[in-house]
């Protein structure tokens, strides 16, 4: 599926095959480890990994909405009340929301909007799960508080003009 994204064309005789590419920066997304550590288990340079992870993080972007939506047919949201029911004695909630701050490195534009209040680099990430864990919304800004995100955010604007309906999300905002 990310093939067409990740393989580069090129007129020499030693271009990183897309899967190689998908091994390393996978490995690099799961361990979080130094980039040259992934490139010795890949036989790849750090430069080399730098360059995988960036091209498949590009091409899972792209594809996000195909995966991750939050339902809206009564079937789904029926199926995610009885699983948060199972999973905690939970009644009628549709999904788990939190946010939470990634570090990043300084951007050099509107550098200011990436301070959070303990003075860090970060981007605010809200994300919404069901009961197993299956992401269903996710919003990534600038290191605002977390009503700000959720204000903002499409899934609020569906829950006011009543596409989600008789469900709550828990969290704990």
């Amino acid at each position: 599926m990310l093939r067409g994204d990740i393989e580069h064309p090129t007129a020499r005789s030693n271009a990183v095959p897309a899967e190689t590419q998908l091994l390393a920066a996978l490995q690099f997304f799961a361990t979080g480890s130094f980039q040259w550590m992934v490139g010795r288990s890949c036989g790849l340079s750090q430069s080399s990994v730098s360059l995988a992870i960036s091209s498949v993080t590009n091409a899972l972007v792209k594809r996000a909405s195909q995966f991750i939506t939050f339902p809206t047919d009564q079937h789904t949201l029926l199926a995610n009340k009885l699983a948060f029911h199972a999973a905690g004695g939970f009644p009628n909630v549709i999904g788990a929301i939190d946010c939470t701050h990634i570090a990043i490195k300084s951007p050099s534009a509107n550098e200011e909007a990436y301070v959070d209040r303990k003075g860090v680099h970060t981007i605010n990430v809200q994300a919404v799960c069901d009961a197993d864990m299956k992401l269903l919304n996710v919003v990534a800004k600038c290191s605002t508080h977390d009503s700000f995100i959720w204000r903002n955010s499409s899934l609020r604007s569906m829950f006011e003009d009543g596409l989600v309906q008789e469900g709550w999300l828990i969290g704990d905002y």
